[in-house]
């Protein structure tokens, strides 16, 4: 694969160089720009890109199972292709180690090539034949279901995952899975790394012979190019990661149009930690070293980050709270993604440490590069953080905020409380059994993933994952921009009743030419 960086777009097959507002790319261990410059595209970028998505939209959603899933395989390799130059220019417009996106770059292709086995196993279609009863009265006619595409999908890449959850990350992987071109809308944060992978997956649709719509991305800004695009009648739905202020603008924007569509945004999550009595008594030194090694993990900047910690004042919370303040003390500062999020998060650092109420426990090391992160630890009490929605918000980067409960009742109380988040985490033993199940029902109906004697960072690509959860972690509970039911995002149902063998989709033919498992007459059978 090409290592070449020419400051382009790829809009369909054709590279294009935006011609509105340059700009480049900044290292922000230096701050230093970093050649080449990218131009940002225009409104009629956009309207080429969306119209060639649309015309590549019905001859894209019939392709084979097999058709698509060795494109999402080839997209992968191509990936792999590029070698060292990839992670080189991701760390240098990222501030992320080389280990970190050597594993983030493991990722991605593991979700495409996981998607491929999705495709190719067809549970995603959610076949159904209901046999025709002509002699019931009233008779039944023949129906049949299958989900389909929904049509041709945006998506913004994120500024913390340069590749995980960016081109080909993701969202774009489930969309594509699900049978619908994609634009991208890169993140100005990494445009360099955005070229590379954009034109592996270029190269991926001309070599598997796919029409060209099926893939564009574009640069620009999120309030003219990117509500442009959400805005397009051609586009029937949205992947969104990064600020709830950004997801709920294209929120805003999608049901407005004439006719309104799904905005899947992941938005905001303080994820927090409840440290269960009997968990605390048997070892809250070391919950609280893991904790920091969780809480600076890639300079906080997760959207799985432990940003809050609930557990009952006394002894072994002074405990933790001594391991913590010692493993946070001993962290050095890491570079953050961006001079622009770094100075967010001390704002967001600085209107903590002077909240009433609340008192600084630790600061992390300091950092010599231009956008360290020096990592902060809080405290204040159940009563102070319940009278003060500001202590709910999220601080992107290596903050957190321990609660001190008088009794367990407490815990309960500030769960019910709580916003909804992605992720939520109990430690605990045997010996909490009763607190834990009284916790469970209320963590149920507030997060998209529950957690024992574990810390939240950390998303596995799986079948059984939940990368979601009530808003404002997401503006769509019902799905995952996750694991393997990621693509249901992308699909809608279609019945078909009393069509003839020769007008049948193939999935839904009566000799199961693609050996599917399908629902017959409400059984579940690969007939």
């Amino acid at each position: 694969m090409t290592t070449l960086i020419n400051g382009d777009m790829l809009i369909g097959q054709t590279a294009v160089h935006g011609t509105a507002t340059p700009f480049h790319a900044i290292n922000p261990a230096s701050g230093a720009t970093i050649e080449p410059s990218f131009g940002t595209g225009t409104l009629a970028d956009v309207q080429q890109a969306c119209a060639l998505a649309e015309q590549a939209f019905d001859v894209y959603r019939d392709t084979s199972l097999e058709e698509r899933a060795a494109f999402l395989e080839q997209i992968a390799q191509n990936i792999v292709d590029i070698g060292p130059a990839l992670i080189e220019r991701a760390m240098q417009e990222s501030g992320l180690p080389q280990a970190r996106l050597e594993g983030e770059r493991g990722r991605t292709v593991g979700q495409l090539r996981l998607f491929a086995k999705v495709i190719r196993d067809g549970n995603w279609l959610a076949t159904a034949l209901d046999s025709a009863l002509p002699d019931r009265a009233p008779p039944r006619p023949d129906l049949r279901l299958r989900k389909i595409a929904l049509g041709p999908v945006v998506v913004f890449g994120a500024s913390n995952f340069p590749l995980a959850f960016s081109v080909a990350g993701g969202d774009t992987a489930s969309a594509l899975a699900a049978g619908c071109p994609v634009i991208v809308k890169a993140h100005g944060a990494h445009p360099g790394t955005s070229e590379l992978v954009a034109k592996a997956v270029q190269a991926a649709v001309a070599s598997c012979k796919l029409p060209e719509g099926v893939f564009s991305m574009l640069h620009g800004d999120g309030r003219t190019i990117g509500q442009a695009l959400v805005t397009h009648p051609a586009i029937k739905a949205v992947g969104f990661t990064g600020s709830r202020q950004g997801g709920l603008a294209l929120v805003r924007s999608a049901a407005q149009r004439d006719e309104p569509i799904p905005v899947y945004a992941e938005m905001s999550s303080i994820n927090p930690m409840f440290l269960l009595p009997d968990a605390m008594a048997q070892g809250a030194a070391k919950i609280g070293s893991g904790f920091i090694d969780s809480l600076t993990m890639g300079a906080g900047q997760f959207c799985t980050n432990p940003g809050l910690v609930i557990a009952i004042d006394g002894t072994d919370l002074d405990t933790f709270c001594d391991a913590a303040v010692t493993a946070l003390q001993g962290k050095a500062a890491s570079t953050m993604l961006t001079p622009g999020i770094h100075a967010a998060f001390n704002d967001g650092v600085s209107r903590l440490a002077g909240a009433s109420g609340v008192a600084l426990l630790a600061r992390g090391q300091t950092g010599a590069s231009a956008s360290a992160g020096q990592a902060g630890l809080f405290v204040t009490d159940a009563a102070t953080f319940l009278e003060n929605p500001a202590l709910e918000e999220e601080i992107f980067g290596a903050s957190s905020l321990v609660i001190k409960c008088r009794d367990i009742a407490q815990f309960k109380e500030i769960a019910e409380y709580l916003d909804g988040q992605l992720t939520a985490t109990l430690f605990l033993t045997e010996n909490d059994k009763t607190a834990a199940q009284a916790l469970l029902p209320t963590l149920e109906r507030k997060v998209g993933r529950i957690l024992v004697n574990n810390y939240p960072t950390g998303v596995e690509v799986s079948h059984a994952m939940v990368h979601g959860g009530p808003f404002p972690a997401t503006s769509d509970s019902r799905g995952t921009s996750v694991g393997a039911s990621a693509i249901e995002r992308f699909l809608r149902p279609v019945s078909y009743q009393d069509l003839p063998a020769w007008l049948l989709p193939t999935a839904l033919q009566d000799n199961n030419p693609l050996n599917l498992w399908r629902l017959r007459d409400g059984a579940l059978m690969q007939a």
